[in-house]
């Protein structure tokens, strides 16, 4: 009783077609997919613009393991 099998799945299509028609589903469709490859070509230029940004810094501003050297001899002293 969980779980929903092909045919229910089916009479909720047929219901929701019958509700919208099959005009207004086609347009949310495409409405949907012309969002979702706007969405896409946009990550991909974020990408595009990110990548020479990253390559311009030092190897030193990259490195994502820093150590503060001046925290360490701090504790140190404090022993």
């Amino acid at each position: 009783m969980g779980s929903l099998s092909i045919w229910h799945w089916l009479i909720v299509l047929l219901i929701v077609m019958l509700v919208f028609g099959t005009k207004k589903l086609r347009n949310i469709g495409q409405d949907l997919g012309g969002a979702v490859k706007g969405f896409k070509d946009g990550m991909r230029e974020g990408d595009a613009a990110d990548k020479p940004a990253q390559s311009a810094q030092p190897k030193e501003l990259r490195d994502s393991t820093t150590i503060d050297v001046e925290a360490k001899d701090k504790s140190s002293q404090q022993k």
